[in-house]
């Protein structure tokens, strides 16, 4: 298999329709946080069955699907390397780990972050236990907004596991970033925290309410009830609301 040959697949369930609504949606006009990137027009589940279909590509083919400046065929890549992840043993996983790693620089939009990330770098940080989380703390002061999403979102996967610890302090370092994406991501990480210990996340917002913003407030108290997400609105966060 070749990435050509996965390039020739895509193209098959590509529309413009489709390519039209994804430059809107993933913001690729000037001065917008996509600009310049190059939609062909697939849904996601279209994605996903090509590379369940090419999910044995070499790590070499991967690489120049990774390095395509088409957004879908940078997507179907790593896609392709979640899936091989999943099913290999720690010496493979580690190098799939490690090439993440190196190439964020094609890992530059959102989608691409939220889809992959926990089940890569997040997965094999939990799994390995002596390997170092220093990463994420590096990528959350990183000027790269994408390696800000890397750090945050990643912890996803220790959430799940009821592990709070990371998304706190890397939500605290991000508080004063001056991108609504970050905003919306530690946001969204918060909210996953209170699902699982909303005694948790109540403390963090408490002791941070000054420095959250706006849009992280709102995302992470969505699942509040009403008249506690009031409260917290209007910043009278030390009333006692259930």
């Amino acid at each position: 298999m070749k990435y050509g040959d996965v390039q020739k697949e895509l193209k098959k369930y590509s529309s413009k329709k489709r390519k039209k609504n994804n430059e809107w949606y993933f913001k690729t006009g000037p001065g917008d946080y996509g600009y310049g990137d190059v939609f062909i027009g697939l849904a996601m589940p279209d994605i996903r069955n090509v590379s369940k279909k090419f999910q044995s590509l070499t790590l070499v083919e991967i690489e120049k699907l990774l390095s395509s400046k088409i957004h879908e065929e940078r997507m179907c890549a790593l896609i392709i390397l979640s899936y091989q992840f999943e099913k290999s043993d720690e010496k493979i996983q580690k190098k799939i780990y490690s090439f993440y790693l190196e190439n964020t620089k094609y890992i530059n939009n959102w989608d691409l972050v939220d889809v992959t990330v926990n089940r890569i770098v997040g997965a094999y940080l939990w799994k390995n236990k002596a390997a170092s989380r220093k990463i994420l703390y590096k990528f959350a002061r990183s000027k790269n907004m994408w390696e800000r999403r890397i750090a945050i979102i990643a912890t996803s996967y220790f959430i799940y596991q009821n592990d709070f610890s990371d998304t706190l302090k890397i939500s605290k370092i991000l508080l004063r970033d001056k991108e609504d994406l970050l905003h919306k991501a530690v946001g969204w990480m918060l909210r996953e925290v209170g699902k699982r210990d909303q005694k948790i996340e109540e403390s963090f917002l408490k002791k941070n309410y000054k420095k959250i913003p706006r849009t992280t407030l709102r995302y992470a108290i969505e699942k509040f009830s009403k008249a506690k997400r009031k409260t917290y609105l209007k910043g009278n966060i030390n009333k006692t609301v259930v």
